[in-house]
């Protein structure tokens, strides 16, 4: 059976999420069904996959949060997290978290692959029996 798959990506550092969305688009199975939905930025990533949870089997959110000057990196960071969580828990449904959270912008380009790594994260739940 084909798996579908909701990728949602914050595409507020748009070379970032660009890098986030192809490697983990490269990591799921050619046969498999994907939808992207751009949103603009990670605070609406859960709302956008709780609208969303009966449609797909399994959904990855991708963005990125670089620290500034203020807390708001903490406050989004810690939020989004925490929703993602509990709508995978309640919703008994894998969400890959590949969201980074960043210093600067060198370790944000660093680390644009880490797509793959939440593509995998839900191919691993999916196939548990």
């Amino acid at each position: 059976m084909k798996k579908k798959f909701l990728i949602v990506n914050a595409n507020y550092y748009k070379e970032i999420s660009r890098g986030l969305l192809k490697s983990a688009i490269n990591l799921l199975p050619k046969s498999s069904k994907v939808k992207i939905i751009n949103v603009t930025g990670v605070f609406e990533i859960p709302v956008t996959i709780s609208k969303n949870i009966k449609k797909f089997d399994g959904f990855i959110a991708l963005g990125c949060v670089i620290k500034g000057q203020t807390p708001h990196f903490d406050f989004i960071s810690n939020s989004s997290t925490y929703a993602i969580m509990q709508l995978s828990i309640n919703s008994k449904k894998p969400i890959g978290n590949g969201i980074i959270t960043c210093l600067n912008m060198k370790q944000a380009i660093a680390r644009k692959k880490k797509g793959a790594e939440a593509a995998n994260a839900v191919m691993s739940v999916l196939s548990q029996k």
